[in-house]
């Protein structure tokens, strides 16, 4: 099957794509975008959320066949390409130190960036809220309220 969608607004094609293969394998392995992280293949992490026609989703749920012809944005597609400045999520989460490992992260800032785009500026509690469907295992967190603080307060 031929998978032909937008991705990071450039129009892109996977040939010969397996049926059952999901979104986050096309957009890793097939069109070079590693970005979204693939951790449970079970939608339970958060590790690989894109936005799919603006609509954060866990990537590894998504069958490939369900983006034909839909727009697609991955962290990468964030900062407005491989050779643009980091956006203002990833600087916040730059500078409150909330980067460790790295795996959480690009759905994390995802999420981040979903979150601010609906409520520019959340409490702590709609924070964790929309960061319930991320799971890190390297932090308590607080680095992570922290970043997305700065971001929503545009200090970063």
């Amino acid at each position: 099957m031929r998978v032909t969608c937008t991705v990071n607004g450039v129009p892109r094609t996977a040939d010969d794509v397996w049926e059952g293969e999901s979104l986050l394998y096309v957009l890793r392995e097939r069109l070079g975008l590693p970005g979204s992280k693939n951790a449970c293949e079970q939608g339970e992490c958060g590790s690989c959320t894109v936005y799919l026609d603006g609509t954060a989703v866990c990537s590894c749920l998504v069958a490939a066949g369900q983006a034909v012809g839909r727009e697609v944005v991955t962290v990468e597609g964030l900062s407005g390409g491989p050779d643009a400045e980091p956006g203002p999520v990833q600087r916040a989460f730059l500078a409150a130190g909330a980067v460790q490992c790295g795996f959480c992260t690009p759905g994390l800032i995802v999420a981040v960036d979903d979150l601010l785009s609906r409520n520019p500026h959340p409490t702590d509690p709609q924070i964790r809220e929309a960061l319930a469907g991320n799971l890190c295992r390297c932090t308590g967190y607080e680095k992570i309220m922290e970043a997305v603080r700065l971001a929503a307060g545009g200090q970063a």
